[in-house]
């Protein structure tokens, strides 16, 4: 026929035109490394002044056997690096991207094959006169065929099968070959790429949602560990204060049994100086369980190498310093929040995958109307090599039709499809209502700032009034014009007034954090590279 040849080269040519959108549209979408083991080269760290003296760049970490000797920068990297509770959070996006891949999937072509052999014997009337005779047929049949369904709803597919038929009631063989070429096109349900790339898409951003979780969880070690590490600092410092107080405290009793014993103060004024001797030493065991538990914590998120990370010394190098003028205008620490924090990203992502499940279910409340065509060119002749020459001959055969269903009611369909559109209203409302969150966090973090750098320069004055307070306090009691009780009162003020000035400076470090970390700029600030640096953009899904 001659209509046939155009036919065939339209419908080939639509298969192929089809065929690059469809690869275009599923290439697997490319993601930032992972935080691991190689962040030494990719994390920018400078030391800030007040650990550049005892902490030059070239210095390299104690051996595995030996005490671990740490900036604050070198106490981050080791913990990126070897934290546990990270290494398992690490493999998630990993995990998330294998169903891309099963989504993906839905597109690979689909190749068939089949081979089948069968016998039949049956009894017929005889052609001469009355009376049955036996007839048997034996046929042999192989098939093949490779077929792919498209994002636009198409689905295309070339087959090819061979017949072999051996007849007692013949005295030849017949053999017969076709090769034929099949497309179906959804017009209604299922029409178009949009709803049938919505699952894959969907898929695409449930990795990238992992990888801003994976994001907000290094944030939030990565504060754990700076926090850590000042409490340790805290401590430790808490210790010389106290081994100080508790050696000035000894001193005193000393003078005092002194001048019971020339006769110039009463034996009633020992008591009150053994009470704040034994004061001192409680609050020196004090803060030596604090100091020896706050190891503990700061081990277990360092997880240094060794044969028992637990057991290891700490010896961190880096003291607090004083408050600097780092912040802008509160606003803009709000507008970085909402464009940087991992959770409003993670909370742009599920209003986009509950866009895409819209798509999904507006789709559902179609008909399925499909149209599908069949062409296909047979070749017969006693022998196999023959027939499959003989299709190139004037036989052929056409199919073209098109098949119509929707279920009455449709009751499923629009269940779901009002389920996933009050979902995304759900979704929006939440969004909205975190960033109010977000906002809230900054501004209350800001005014906390605020508070710790002027509670240093407040607690600095407190300290040098009690120092002058103990010194006109001894010096009275020398003299005999105070008792040891007062004198202990001012020894205690001054202990006191010593560990808020430094709790004050180590609250303000620890206040920095937090604000950094209710930013999400806690990993720019610190020069460490990890994925979900870029804010979510509502192309996105276009990727």
């Amino acid at each position: 026929m001659p209509d046939l040849p155009p036919i065939r080269r339209l419908v080939l040519l639509l298969a192929l035109a089809l065929g690059p959108l469809s690869c275009a549209s599923l290439q697997p979408a490319a993601y930032e490394d992972y935080i691991g083991p190689e962040l030494r080269k990719r994390a920018a760290t400078t030391a800030p002044a007040a650990a550049a003296a005892t902490a030059p760049a070239t210095r390299r970490l104690s051996p595995a056997d030996g005490p671990i000797k740490l900036t604050l920068e070198e106490a981050i990297l080791v913990a990126l690096e070897n934290n546990r509770e990270l290494a398992v959070q690490r493999l998630a996006p990993r995990i998330q991207q294998t169903f891309e891949d099963q989504e993906r999937a839905l597109f690979d072509p689909l190749a068939t094959a089949s081979i089948q052999q069968s016998r039949i014997k049956a009894q017929r009337l005889a052609r001469a006169g009355a009376g049955t005779e036996h007839s048997a047929v034996d046929s042999i049949l192989a098939a093949a065929g490779l077929s792919q369904f498209l994002p636009t709803g198409t689905t295309v597919g070339v087959d090819a099968s061979s017949t072999y038929t051996d007849s007692s009631l013949s005295d030849d063989t017949f053999v017969a070959t076709r090769v034929g070429l099949t497309a179906t096109q959804a017009l209604l349900n299922g029409f178009g790429t949009d709803v049938n790339l919505a699952s894959l898409r969907q898929a695409r951003l449930d990795t990238l949602a992992s990888q801003y979780e994976l994001r907000g969880f290094a944030e939030a070690l990565l504060a754990d560990v700076e926090t850590t590490y000042w409490d340790y600092v805290l401590a430790e410092r808490q210790i010389e204060i106290f081994t100080e107080s508790l050696a000035l405290a000894r001193r005193q009793l000393d003078e005092t049994q002194q001048r019971v014993e020339i006769g110039r103060l009463s034996e009633m004024e020992l008591a009150a100086m053994r009470a704040e001797v034994a004061l001192r030493q409680e609050a020196l065991i004090n803060a030596r369980s604090t100091l020896a538990t706050t190891a503990l914590r700061l081990l277990r998120l360092l997880n240094p190498d060794g044969a028992n990370p637990l057991t290891r010394k700490i010896v961190l190098l880096n003291r607090p310093s004083a408050p600097r003028n780092e912040l802008e205008d509160v606003q803009t620490h709000v507008s970085a929040a909402l464009n940087m924090r991992p959770d409003m990203n993670q909370a742009r992502l599920a209003l986009q995958r509950d866009e895409l499940e819209i798509v999904k279910t507006r789709n559902g409340l179609l008909p399925r109307l499909d149209l599908f065509i069949t062409l296909g060119k047979t070749g017969y002749s006693e022998v196999f090599g023959r027939s499959a020459q003989n299709v190139r001959g004037d036989t052929y055969d056409v199919l073209m039709g098109a098949r119509f269903s929707y279920p009455l009611g449709n009751r499923d369909a629009r269940a779901q499809h009002a389920r996933a559109t009050f979902t995304r209203l759900q979704t929006r409302e939440a969004l909205a209502n975190l960033a109010q969150l977000v906002e809230l966090d900054v501004r209350a973090a800001y005014i906390e700032i605020r508070r710790a750098a002027e509670q240093v320069t407040a607690t600095a004055a407190t300290r040098k009034l009690q120092e002058e307070t103990l010194r006109a306090e001894t010096e009275k009691f020398r003299v005999g014009k105070s008792t040891s009780l007062l004198v202990a009162r001012a020894q205690r003020d001054l202990v006191a007034s010593r560990i808020a000035e430094v709790e004050a400076v180590i609250n303000y470090s620890k206040a920095m954090v937090s604000f950094y970390r209710l930013e999400g700029t806690l990993l720019i600030r610190r020069g460490i590279a990890a994925p979900g640096r870029e804010p979510i953009l509502e192309d996105i899904l276009r990727r």
